[in-house]
């Protein structure tokens, strides 16, 4: 449905049963879950989908190396079984990917593959290959790049990787396909809860651009806005009855360089950095990955900027593992995602590395339900949590199946086909089996640059609900979080066809400074 079509529909709405506030990952699952289940659905996200930490991810579906290490088996099970549902519905945009941990000390090969060995039996049928021991050779063969000094061998595990904006498109079109009302750009102002007799919500939402405000009616509605869930949270609650904080914040830094450091099609994982911390080096869309940082935060801005004893961390690290070191001049984006970890309680501090990545759902005393923690890859379980919570609540009668662990999402070829891996430079391939109808559009083949055409443009406003110059080059595309001053480059040709469709923002100055945040601080 076009935007316009939406703003019609909601200034005259019916109630609904469910409004989701928050368009990333855990906000748009529990909407396709709900619209599937026969429940009317409204989702607002008062930037774009993803537009926060959905589209800031390490790009990983992982069950969690590292959360075993924790003792966290329950959420490293779930996990694990996740990562497999979203490889199968979503197979052109996560994938498995093989990782290699390298050793530079005689124990750490047997002590690391025994704990993968486990992450394999605990995985099951779910698993995607078995651990294996390489020697020094085999090694340097699986990473390229690699420093050779010292190097004793290594151990080779599974896990999968994703394009996060994108999935997360695909869930909002999948929603959408499924009856969902889904509108981005627009900002919930106000949720008012109703007398106790009559039950439910009236929400007040205006739209960025007109400045239409809406008010409607709605049964349950559901905050899903990641690290913002305290400040809505805040603002439905009656006078004086403000909520103790869910979230503790923490920001997650990633570099991104060329894919000459380390040219292979294996990831590397440093599972303990010198601080204790994990490094990551995976290539994504022709890229190369390097992070991440778990920093304490506790403001929250929309675009944060990486600190620089962040990027010091992550060039040094980086520099430990491989055969040439990282300059800021070689870095092509850097990006920041806020995760919000769930608080502990109070009284209990405690390091963010340690702060559970577990999701928790809270049903406040005016019945606002609230969910925040966990990760992208059970985004899934998450939706269906916050669902069976809102039946509990009495809130939404319990009605319809779990359907989401088989439904394909849109885009998704049928059968499963060999695709393009994601570590390759970005194409067609991304779109899936609705590469034909980006490939019908005008401009198909008129290449802009870094693999986006004309026409991949055009259907970016028609299809996907791309408003602005930054939604398409940021997770329409993919060009701001590979390459900040290309994408900057891209901006003027991007907005001319933005213009020439009717989007209803297309002035490119906004995007071309935020580029700005995607580069160290020495190169702006």
């Amino acid at each position: 449905m076009k935007r316009a079509d939406i703003l019609d529909t909601l200034t005259h709405p019916k109630p609904f049963d469910l409004v989701v506030v928050g368009g990333g990952a855990t906000g748009l699952g529990v909407a396709l879950d709900a619209a599937l289940r026969g429940f009317s659905v409204a989702l607002f996200e008062s930037d774009d989908f993803a537009g926060g930490t959905s589209s800031r991810s390490t790009k990983l579906l992982h069950g969690g190396v590292r959360y075993l290490a924790q003792g966290n088996v329950a959420l490293v099970r779930e996990a694990l079984a996740e990562r497999t549902t979203v490889l199968n519905i979503a197979p052109h945009l996560a994938q498995p990917l093989p990782f290699v941990m390298p050793s530079y000390s005689w124990w750490q090969t047997p002590f690391y593959g025994i704990g993968l060995t486990l992450y394999d039996l605990m995985a099951g049928k779910a698993g995607l290959g078995r651990t294996e021991f390489l020697d020094r050779a085999k090694t340097l063969k699986a990473l390229p790049g690699v420093r050779g000094d010292g190097l004793r061998g290594g151990v080779k595990y599974w896990d999968g990787q994703f394009d996060d904006a994108r999935l997360a498109l695909a869930l909002a079109r999948s929603a959408e396909a499924a009856g969902a009302l889904i509108l981005n750009h627009a900002k919930v102002d106000a949720i008012e809860a109703l007398d106790d007799a009559s039950r439910g919500f009236v929400v007040k939402v205006s739209d960025r651009f007109s400045g239409k405000v809406m008010h409607l009616k709605s049964r349950c509605v559901v905050n899903a806005t990641g690290v913002w869930v305290d400040a809505l949270r805040q603002q439905a609650a009656p006078a004086g009855q403000a909520p103790a904080p869910m979230v503790s914040p923490s920001q997650g830094v990633h570099v991104v360089v060329d894919r000459d450091f380390m040219p292979g099609d294996h990831a590397l994982l440093v599972p303990k950095t010198q601080d204790g911390r994990v490094l990551f080096a995976v290539p994504w869309l022709g890229k190369l990955i390097l992070g991440t940082t778990d920093t304490p935060r506790q403001d929250l801005p929309r675009e944060p900027d990486a600190f620089a004893e962040e990027l010091r961390f992550i060039r040094e690290e980086a520099g430990r593992v491989l055969s040439r070191p990282v300059r800021d001049e070689d870095i092509r984006s850097v990006w920041v995602g806020l995760r919000p970890l769930v608080a502990p309680p109070q009284g209990q501090g405690g390091a963010t590395k340690v702060i559970s990545r577990e999701h928790t759902i809270v049903v406040d005393a005016n019945s606002l339900v609230t969910v925040t923690g966990g990760k992208w890859t059970t985004y899934r379980a998450m939706a269906e949590d916050v669902l069976e919570r809102c039946f509990a609540a009495g809130l939404l009668p319990r009605q319809g199946g779990h359907q989401t662990a088989g439904h394909r999402l849109v885009g998704a070829p049928v059968p499963a086909s060999a695709q393009v891996p994601l570590h390759a430079a970005p194409g067609l391939h991304l779109f899936g089996a609705l590469a034909r109808e980006v490939a019908a559009c005008p401009g198909a083949l008129d290449e802009l640059g870094m693999g986006l055409t004309e026409g991949m443009v055009r259907y970016a406003v028609r299809h996907e609900h791309a408003c602005t110059v930054e939604d398409v080059l940021a997770r329409r595309w993919r060009a701001l979080f590979l390459d900040a001053r290309q994408a900057a480059a891209l901006a003027p040709a991007v907005a001319r066809i933005l213009a020439e469709e009717g989007a209803p923002d297309p002035d490119p100055a906004a995007f071309v400074a935020l580029c700005d945040h995607y580069l160290p601080i020495s190169g702006r």
